[in-house]
């Protein structure tokens, strides 16, 4: 009897391993098996070779079915790899004032004779449209779109030969009595002027020597002398290079006229230009003149180097220790490193229902606003937060903020070290490797979209922390060491909400920034659009310069008529964006801000630039308190669940919990059913209301074991199986028999 009975135990148990390995226990099946150690400091490059499922891990190391590595590395920043995002701190502090390699500081200087002259004063605002379009005049033009109002230094035209805003200035007719007038508005030293040709892709087209004349009143002229004799200045040898000519001497006046002396023989007379002088009193008027708009915060308005920023986040941290930390999320190519600002209540800590906040600036070197705004920031919230100020109390006591003001430190150095004036479009855009950051990024939306159509999603490939392809992953593969650090600074930190600043226009665009099929530009939503669409809205109307309906367009698009916001693709399209990355692979909502017309705007303009963006860089960190939050929990030990997905019904984009079981999804004001499933749990659905406040709705969830997970613990453990448990497994076994016989 007793051996019938052992017989009978060790075949049951016999069929419930068999059951825990192949069978099912009636709970949905979640897409948690094609992405591995979700939540831990990798994700993981995903194929299907002959029916079974490989992936390789961000440093080559392979990932079996389970998420066990087989092999260990290092990650591409030369750092190790690690599988926690929260509550530890993954980066240590950093010593501002180590010195700098003298390698980099050797590949960044100048060679010799390419130093730029220096002007005693600043740029009148040609580039920057403080100079209004009724301030230029021309002798003649060739059409509308060619006119004085053109005449802008670094202006961009459009694609179309004979666009209505075409890049440059270009007179009728081709002799030497031809003139650009710039009237200063009042007495003006005038010190220098800087020339360009004509920005086109089907013309060639520059001065290549010139006259200065100046005037008090437009009728008497006078011609710039050294001397005794006219200075003929030489100009440009091709049509993008600026070229800045001192004159010998400052001359005081009101207007300045550029008088074409020689031009490119294969082209015509067309230029652009940015005048050079300082205002100067007028005893005769009673209006008292601004030289931009004067702010409130006495900060250090100034472009600040690498080493100079250094010595700004140090006296930040300095004078705010209990809620400032500096850390490096890795280096650039020549070995500066990219620092990041946290501002928190308690720094280098995750707090658990706390969300993580990023702002990234720099990403093109030569688009500086964004990394002064960021040092302006970090100033502003640590001085605040000792004034009392509630609202940035509030900020940084229920917020983690990460500051990045420089993600392309070599890039921005370059032109840093040619001026504001002088590295024109392009020099320092890229990184010292040649890298375009922007377009630098894993293309996620390519297999997205192919198992879209394939009808895969979210089933058999996951509408969130889509895999990193294994081809980005290879030795081979074509990518900046700043992605790298960037990428791996997404993953240990489970952020929420982010924007990223550019230059060089004044909008806000929003994901996707891919349009399908590589079209040139196509409206491409996520299923997030509409509150992409209020988070670009909050800056855009926020922000001084945007909102002011009656300003001047930067080069050809007019933005002013959609709220100066658009879709990214809809403008044009940009494959491996950081925004798109950052949505498909990460639980990231992020924006992308172009802050100014001028890339590159002298340091009397940045006053101007922090007063007109300041209301609008708090209120946009405000938004990563808007939706849902809550902590996912097992019921039975209400211990935090990561890795647990969180879908809300009607929106094809899941989030997941970070490694406390904490969770934030963004959304607008409404009613929305929750789903939340993690495996070896039982899915719990409930319906979570988001109010007009600015307060996240708390949802919390707890969640039971599966009769299949108890039974693993519990075998585990080697412990006794409880009758209960052993019944309701029978169950189970049964449902899904007739299941299989009915299909």
């Amino acid at each position: 009897m007793h051996r019938i009975l052992l017989l009978y135990l060790s075949t049951f148990l016999l069929l419930l391993l068999i059951f825990i390995n192949c069978g099912s226990d009636g709970a949905p099946v979640t897409d948690s098996s094609i992405l591995v150690t979700s939540g831990s400091a990798e994700r993981y490059a995903w194929e299907n070779q002959t029916g079974t499922e490989k992936w390789t891990g961000a440093d080559g190391g392979n990932v079996t079915s389970n998420g066990n590595r087989t092999s260990t590395g290092k990650s591409h920043t030369g750092h190790e790899t690690v599988t926690s995002t929260a509550s530890s701190v993954p980066y240590g502090k950093e010593d501002l004032e180590e010195p700098v390699s003298k390698n980099a500081e050797k590949r960044l200087q100048l060679p010799k004779g390419k130093v730029p002259a220096k002007s005693e004063c600043p740029p009148l605002g040609l580039e920057s449209l403080r100079v209004e379009d009724t301030q230029l005049r021309a002798s003649s033009y060739q059409r509308f779109g060619l006119g004085a109002h053109r005449g802008r230094l670094n202006m961009q035209a459009g694609i179309h030969d004979g666009d209505f805003y075409d890049g440059a200035w270009c007179a009728a007719e081709k002799n030497k009595n031809q003139w650009f007038q710039v009237d200063a508005r009042r007495l003006t030293k005038f010190t220098g002027v800087i020339t360009q040709g004509r920005n086109s892709l089907w013309s060639d087209d520059w001065v290549i020597s010139y006259k200065l004349q100046l005037s008090n009143d437009t009728h008497r002229w006078v011609t710039c002398k050294n001397g005794t004799e006219e200075v003929i200045f030489s100009a440009n040898k091709d049509f993008e290079s600026p070229v800045l000519n001192i004159l010998p001497t400052p001359m005081v006046a009101r207007y300045i006229r550029i008088n074409p002396q020689s031009w490119f023989e294969n082209g015509t007379i067309c230029l652009r230009a940015e005048i050079l002088g300082c205002p100067l009193p007028d005893p005769n008027s009673i209006v008292n003149f601004q030289d931009g708009a004067a702010s409130t915060d006495d900060f250090e308005f100034k472009h600040h180097n690498y080493k100079a920023m250094r010595r700004i986040m140090k006296a930040v941290n300095d004078e705010c220790p209990n809620i400032t930390r500096v850390y490096s999320i890795g280096k650039s190519y020549l070995g500066l490193k990219m620092y990041v600002m946290e501002i928190s209540d308690n720094p280098g800590q995750h707090e658990v229902g706390e969300p993580e906040f990023r702002y990234v600036a720099g990403m093109h070197g030569n688009e500086v606003v964004g990394r002064e705004l960021l040092l302006f920031l970090m100033q502003y919230m640590c001085r605040e937060y000792k004034n009392g100020n509630p609202r940035i109390v509030r900020l940084v006591d229920e917020t983690r903020i990460h500051l990045l003001p420089s993600m392309n430190p070599d890039g921005y150095e370059q032109a840093y070290k040619l001026g504001s004036e002088l590295s024109g479009w392009a020099i320092g855009r890229w990184t010292y490797e040649g890298y375009d950051l922007n377009h630098n990024f894993a293309d996620l939306n390519t297999p997205l979209w192919d198992a879209e159509e394939n009808e895969l999603v979210p089933h058999k490939y996951p509408n969130h922390y889509l895999p990193i392809p294994e081809y980005y992953t290879s030795e081979n593969a074509s990518v900046a060491p700043e992605t790298w650090a960037v990428i791996e600074w997404m993953q240990k930190i489970p952020f929420v909400l982010s924007a990223n600043f550019h230059g060089g226009e004044l909008v806000v665009t929003y994901p996707f920034d891919m349009a399908h099929d590589w079209k040139a530009k196509e409206q491409t939503p996520t299923p997030d659009d509409s509150f992409f669409r209020w988070l670009a809205t909050v800056y855009a109307t926020t922000n001084r310069v945007m909102s002011n309906l009656d300003r001047r367009i930067c080069h050809t698009d007019n933005f002013i008529r959609h709220g100066n916001i658009i879709n990214g693709a809809d403008w044009h399209t940009v494959p491996g964006s950081m925004n798109d990355f950052s949505y498909l692979h990460t639980n990231c909502f992020e924006i992308t801000v172009e802050l100014s017309c001028d890339k590159f705007p002298h340091e009397v303009e940045l006053p101007m630039e922090w007063e007109n963006n300041k209301e609008s860089l708090i209120v946009y960190m405000e938004q990563v308190h808007r939706g849902i939050k809550g902590v996912v929990r097992d019921k039975d030990t209400e211990e935090g669940i990561p890795d647990a997905i969180i879908s809300v019904d009607g929106i094809n984009h899941d989030v997941r919990s970070a490694v406390d079981g904490d969770y934030w999804r963004l959304l607008n004001p409404g009613e929305y059913e929750v789903t939340v499933k993690a495996e070896g749990y039982i899915p719990v659905t409930k319906m979570c209301r988001v109010n007009f406040e600015d307060q996240p709705t708390i949802c919390d969830f707890r969640l039971s074991k599966t009769p299949k997970q108890r039974l693993r613990e519990i075998l585990a453990r080697g412990e006794k199986i409880p009758k209960a448990l052993i019944l309701q497994i029978r169950r189970l076994r049964l449902r899904k028999m007739r299941a299989s016989r009915q299909s």
